[in-house]
């Protein structure tokens, strides 16, 4: 609002350089406008623009990864992360928005500096209250809103309409005190007040939310009244950060006790919380849990707490200037380090309630609620990094969590956990935090050899002798002894079964593999039942049986684990393309290459650059080339790179019926499901054959947003893929109010 000119400057700009920074007080409103400018500009790069909030971090060495999770990059190697992220952006045209710098100034500027040196196509907008001090950095001063002087009002209402800061109070007074217009009685107390907060956004917010029990007037006086007690009657202007604090304070001392405590308990949360994790923190000798959720509303209607609606549950966050202030009551009151320990403590209950249920079905449930809380995971082991005698259960929480680094490929940052925490107590890790070692070891070894199975020129590796196998206890013992290890037994199973095909005894590959199977199917699990498909896939093939390999990695694109992984995506495809040499099928074998080397390439960069240099080229590859020629091959593999996620899973499975029950189960369910008019007008675009990236630019949302939209519609209708989408709405329109095609 009333940032037409600052929006127009930082366009022009941009249009100059390939750097600009948004500086100015905290409150001045750099965020929402670096978000503007951001949407504006969404047409102009072909890969979209990207906010990364760099609020939630402490750790300077973080910053790459928080780019990179925003970004969706995973990588497998031990490649330094800013190198990995450059990979991906070289050829890229994007833009990157890098939000609340300020306290990881030298982070984010070496960051940004290898970023712009390295990827020509990329864009950044900073926001900051300092300059990043890089070499060609355009500064914008992002000012307060325009207000205006007594004698450019004279009773006129349409003039004071025209000042941005009058019309932002007038709106967020609406909200709260319905029928709230500026009039010609009380345009001149407006004005006045607004005049006093300096112009600045976040102050006149907070003013405007007490007319739900204040008259403007009263507003201005108090105000007034404030004013004087802060300059001792000198008449002597406040600094602009001076007056947003006093604001703050004002806004505080509107607070009841209880949500004057809450505001300063939830400053220990990095990002946002839901209700649960609030309740477990906040809820003490002063607020009971069955309170906990009346403060935060109470927090919400003041607007000190932003609820951000999202996924199963809604989250609630304070704004970094309001979480600042937040933490220093909280060291007014001596609980900060009680406080955070007990942060700590309810993730540590929470990663040992999901590790207990990871071996289960509500595997992709865990890792979404997980990823939201990534923010605060980071915040409990900083806790643990930087409070003496606390190393140890961050160790056990890095252990814990498992799970979660391997599911996520997150190797970089479990690495950095446990390294920091075990130097902070001068010891190696054991016990708990093994199983992170333990697991992440065992899920990149098997990668490894499922890779070195696809490279090697024939299968002719010395086989394994009888009395080498290790003793394997049955997997019917463990689970009546310990449900908690089944993950441990699973994926140890697949790592043999793995290493097997990889010595030439496929063979005895396929029992091990059957049993754990068996299991998986039993419990519902679907991370590991994913590696025990794709191992049985390459087990069969090895022994040249190609129908039942396709028919297993088939199957291990259908699980919905897959088809949301794409490290797992891209593995099978691969698997799929060596399986299609061996019957006869080059061409499609390089298609699947194309459409792996494409989903590998957005995650992690160019693999088959990689492959090249490093000479580690799949055999599928080699063979495909010399039966199609390099120009047959060439354009067989650029089919595949065309492919969407949608598109390489259709072209893989190579059938139309749903992968979620008969056509006729799945038409009843999509002829019941009801789709909102926003997903409606989603699912047309679909059905047109338009891609996430084409929607999110015909309705001007967030490319996240559109695929978030399909992937809710392709839920509620029960279909498989877009295509099926396109069938459905064929069946439910009549054919005179379908869109034309595009």
């Amino acid at each position: 609002m009333g940032r037409r000119h600052e929006v127009a400057e930082a366009k022009r700009l941009l249009s100059v350089g390939r750097l600009v920074t948004l500086t100015g007080v905290g409150g001045v409103g750099k965020t929402r406008l670096a978000v503007h400018v951001a949407e504006q500009l969404l047409r102009a790069f072909a890969d979209g623009v990207w906010l990364v909030s760099l609020a939630p971090l402490q750790d300077e060495a973080l910053v790459p990864h928080a780019v990179a999770d925003v970004l969706g990059i995973r990588d497998e190697s031990d490649r330094d992360p800013l190198a990995v992220l450059v990979e991906h952006l070289r050829e890229q045209q994007l833009l990157l928005v890098l939000d609340n710098c300020e306290h990881l100034l030298d982070a984010c500027a070496r960051l940004v500096g290898t970023v712009l040196m390295q990827a020509v196509g990329v864009r950044v907008v900073a926001t900051s209250r300092h300059r990043l001090r890089l070499l060609g950095e355009h500064l914008l001063e992002v000012q307060p809103l325009p207000v205006p002087k007594r004698e450019e009002l004279a009773g006129d209402v349409a003039a004071a309409r025209r000042f941005p800061a009058l019309e932002l109070f007038a709106n967020r007074a609406a909200a709260v005190a319905p029928g709230f217009a500026i009039t010609a009685e009380n345009q001149r107390a407006v004005a006045r007040l607004c005049r006093r907060l300096d112009g600045l956004p976040l102050a006149i917010e907070l003013a405007a939310v007490q007319m739900r029990i204040l008259k403007v007037d009263q507003l201005v006086e108090r105000l007034d009244d404030r004013y004087r007690l802060l300059t001792g009657g000198s008449g002597t202007r406040l600094p602009r950060h001076q007056t947003l604090r006093s604001t703050v304070d004002w806004s505080y001392d509107l607070c009841t006790p209880q949500e004057k405590l809450v505001w300063a308990l939830l400053s220990v949360f990095a990002g946002s919380a839901d209700l649960s994790a609030a309740e477990a923190v906040c809820a003490g000798e002063d607020v009971e849990p069955a309170d906990v959720l009346d403060v935060v509303i109470g927090l919400v209607d003041k607007s000190i707490l932003v609820a951000v609606p999202g996924g199963s549950r809604v989250r609630y966050r304070l704004l970094s200037s309001l979480r600042d202030y937040g933490l220093e009551k909280l060291n007014e009151l001596g609980e900060a380090s009680t406080v955070r320990r007990r942060h700590r403590d309810y993730y540590l209950r929470l990663a040992e309630e999901y590790e207990k249920q990871w071996f289960g079905p509500r595997q992709r449930e865990i890792i979404a609620h997980l990823r939201a809380e990534q923010d605060n995971l980071r915040a409990a082991f900083d806790f643990c990094l930087t409070t003496p005698g606390e190393a140890q259960l961050g160790l056990k929480l890095v252990g814990t969590l498992w799970f979660y680094w391997s599911c996520c490929v997150l190797r970089f940052e479990v690495r950095h956990w446990l390294r920091n925490l075990a130097l902070c107590e001068g010891m190696k890790p054991r016990g708990a935090p093994a199983k992170a070692q333990w697991a992440s070891g065992v899920v990149s070894l098997i990668h490894s050899r499922s890779d070195a199975v696809l490279r090697a020129d024939d299968r002719s590796g010395r086989p394994v002798p009888e009395q080498a196998d290790p003793p394997v206890t049955s997997l019917a013992a463990i689970v009546s002894a310990r449900s908690d290890l089944m993950s441990f037994a699973v994926l140890g199973r697949a790592e043999l079964a793995c290493s097997l095909v990889f010595r030439s005894s496929p063979e005895r590959a396929v029992p091990l593999c059957a049993e754990a199977l068996a299991v998986c199917v039993a419990h519902g699990e679907q991370w590991a039942r994913s590696y025990l498909l794709r191992t049985l896939a390459m087990a069969y093939w090895a022994m040249g049986e190609h129908d039942s390999a396709t028919t297993h990695a088939r199957d291990c694109l259908r699980l919905e684990y897959v088809v949301h992984s794409p490290q797992g995506l891209s593995r099978t495809l691969d698997v799929l393309a060596a399986i299609a040499i061996g019957q006869g099928a080059a061409e499609r074998a390089a298609v699947l290459l194309g459409a792996s080397d494409n989903i590998w390439h957005h995650i992690s960069g160019d693999q088959s650059k990689a492959q090249q240099q490093t000479g580690r080229i799949p055999v599928s590859e080699r063979r495909a080339r010399k039966t199609l020629g390099d120009r047959g091959f060439e354009r067989a593999f650029q089919r595949g790179l065309t492919f969407s996620t949608d598109e390489a899973l259709a072209y893989a499975v190579q059938e139309r019926s749903s992968r979620r029950g008969t056509p006729r189960e799945t038409t009843a369910r999509a002829a019941s499901a009801e789709l909102t008019p926003r997903e409606r007008q989603v699912a047309e675009l679909v059905a047109q054959g338009l891609t996430d990236k084409q929607i999110a630019s015909a309705l001007v949302i967030a490319q996240r947003t559109a695929e978030d939209h399909v992937q809710r519609i392709l839920a509620k209708l029960g279909l498989p893929n877009r295509t099926q989408v396109a069938v459905w709405l064929s069946s439910t329109d009549p054919p005179g109010e379908r869109p034309p095609p595009r």
